[in-house]
């Protein structure tokens, strides 16, 4: 039976996957009628193409990920948020997220983080396939450079997601990996240094970035890699590789260097700017101009319904993604000052006067939301004056917030929370904008040079899209970097950031180990009301060993112990 290409897994352990193998009975010697076969692909140059932008896709490999195949990678919007595992929210029905905030993470038990493995090696797999038999289709000269730089990027992307989750990854190179093939051969396990995975990634991007298109053109869609995706996701990676986690802790100016020349040669291209508004950033139907690479929404792919799936319980959302006291708290004044409980005007009133980005994340008491105020109060005594609406004493109370806040990044007003289905989820992913190339500059920069006046810049123009007061001048190197992660904090927020900065800086130990705070506010008789924090969900812990997550251990075992786990685990 001819083995079909779409649904081949890659032969490198992957834990769970099911082979499709051949069938020596006549009765089976069947052709599938709902695949395509190895032949078809290679003889027809468009539904190779066609091959090729389904690599952009994830297929889902366990539950909680939405349906059949996901937009983007494999991420993106689909029930927990990576936020979920940092101390930006919680997820708050759980859903395979709270074990990595209570530090239960284990070999056998990854949570929703337990696919990356799976996920890339056989992307990897199907990449190398097709890059192997690209020449055979008989398709013009450009347009076979045009997809074997596309194919590459793809496949960068996959490695980089590897490295920031795992550090050392085995590289296959351009191998493909059959059914049948003695994967004895240590090298299909071999781990390589995370300096030498870096090095292999950022040339195949600059080997991507010199045939890739500047943006959309004819016959090559939005939400296909271009010579600023390739670039981006270089930029991003030499920051990763310049940061202490991947230099055991040291400071090496020149890797920060490089780091800010890469973002600069984003910046250099003309091609990006910030969108003035910065919460239409996220909700544009089509692009905007700072979209960098973007999963697209289109009707065969769309996202989970992001209304009902973060919505507050009063208007018949499901909660989702809340965030967390611990963010509410570090978005500054409007005049740039800190918020601090213990400025009485500020406490009695801690929603009024913030950074504008806080009112375009975070639903909040209060709130302005579709048809009225949100309301996440309770109520002193309910048989005397109701509890609000979008709290435990309200409708479908099992789904109100844990924290006392809901998401409003990402949603729309004109998709329904009642409803949504085949309606809403039209949400464009973005990958990479230019707000995160500045930010990336800014910070590889001051670490490089010191806080010039083009780290200022980065900062600045950030800070005046969202409305917020310029840095002030005269900011030490260590000020600045400061200045820079606070930055980082707010302006990418629920953009799965956040994970991995504060690992790559290796404060982790430190942020992930504070309590999962949230706000309980209590309308009293006199309708005033008493802010209290709480713990929103209990036992947060971190140790040492999850900087790196680790393999699963079906991989281990499906290598035949040669694959090597993570220290620790």
């Amino acid at each position: 039976m001819k083995k079909p290409v779409i649904l081949t897994y890659m032969a490198l352990a992957l834990a769970g996957s099911s082979m499709l193998t051949s069938c020596n009975d006549d009765y089976l010697d069947i052709t599938p009628t709902d695949r395509v076969s190895d032949a078809a692909i290679l003889s027809d140059s468009i539904l190779f193409e066609a091959y090729v932008t389904n690599r952009y896709m994830g297929v889902r490999l366990t539950n909680k990920e939405g349906d059949s195949n996901q937009p983007g990678f494999g991420r993106g919007f689909e029930y927990g948020l990576w936020a979920s595992l940092t101390d930006e929210s919680i997820y708050n029905n759980d859903d395979n997220t709270w074990i990595i905030q209570q530090g239960g993470l284990s070999p056998e038990n990854l949570g929703i983080a337990g696919t990356f493995w799976a996920r890339s090696y056989r992307s990897i797999r199907e990449i190398n396939y097709a890059l192997a038999n690209i020449e055979q289709v008989g398709m013009s000269q450009s347009r076979t450079n045009r997809l074997i730089a596309e194919l590459r990027f793809i496949r960068a992307f996959r490695y980089h997601d590897l490295i920031r989750n795992y550090g050392e990854v085995v590289l296959m190179g351009d191998r493909v990996p059959q059914l049948g093939e003695d994967f004895t051969d240590p090298s299909f396990f071999d781990r390589r240094p995370i300096a030498e995975a870096m090095e292999y990634v950022v040339s195949e991007l600059d080997a991507a970035a010199a045939v890739l298109p500047t943006g959309a053109i004819n016959g090559y869609g939005e939400g296909r890699a271009t010579k600023g995706a390739a670039l981006a996701l270089k930029a991003r990676l030499l920051l990763y590789a310049a940061s202490p986690l991947y230099n055991g802790g040291s400071n090496d100016t020149q890797k920060w260097a490089q780091a800010a020349a890469a973002a600069k040669a984003v910046m250099d291209m003309g091609t990006y700017q910030l969108h003035p508004d910065y919460a239409e950033t996220f909700i544009t139907q089509g692009s905007n101009s700072e979209y960098i690479f973007a999963r697209f929404y289109n009707l065969g792919a769309r996202h989970y319904a992001l209304e009902i799936a973060h919505g507050p319980n009063g208007y018949g959302g499901w909660g989702g993604n809340v965030p967390l006291q611990n963010l509410v708290d570090d978005y500054e004044m409007a005049d740039g000052s800190e918020f601090s409980w213990n400025n009485p005007a500020q406490a009695a009133a801690p929603y009024t006067g913030r950074d504008p980005r806080f009112y375009a994340t975070v639903l909040y008491n209060g709130a302005p939301y579709r048809d009225r105020e949100v309301q996440t109060f309770r109520s002193y005594n309910t048989t005397e004056m109701p509890g609000g609406l979008d709290s435990p004493q309200g409708p479908d109370n099992w789904n109100s917030s844990k924290t006392g806040y809901y998401l409003r990044k990402f949603m729309r007003e004109d998709l329904p929370i009642i409803n949504p289905w085949d309606v809403a989820g039209v949400q464009n992913w973005i990958y990479f904008r230019y707000g995160e190339v500045l930010l990336n500059y800014a910070e590889a920069q001051n670490e490089a040079a010191g806080p010039d006046q083009t780290v200022y810049d980065a900062i600045n123009a950030i800070r005046e899209r969202a409305g917020m007061p310029v840095l002030p001048a005269g900011l030490s190197q260590s000020q600045m970097r400061d200045r820079i992660r606070h930055e980082r904090r707010i302006e990418l927020a629920f953009e799965e950031h956040r994970f991995y900065d504060v690992r790559r800086w290796m404060i982790a130990n430190d942020v992930e180990n504070q309590a999962a705070e949230g706000i309980n506010i209590l309308k009293n008789a006199d309708g005033s009301l008493t802010y209290t924090i709480i713990t929103a969900l209990a036992g947060k812990s971190f140790q040492e060993k999850h900087y790196w997550l680790p393999i699963p251990r079906t991989e281990i075992q499906a290598s035949n112990n040669q694959l090597q786990q993570n220290p620790n685990y």
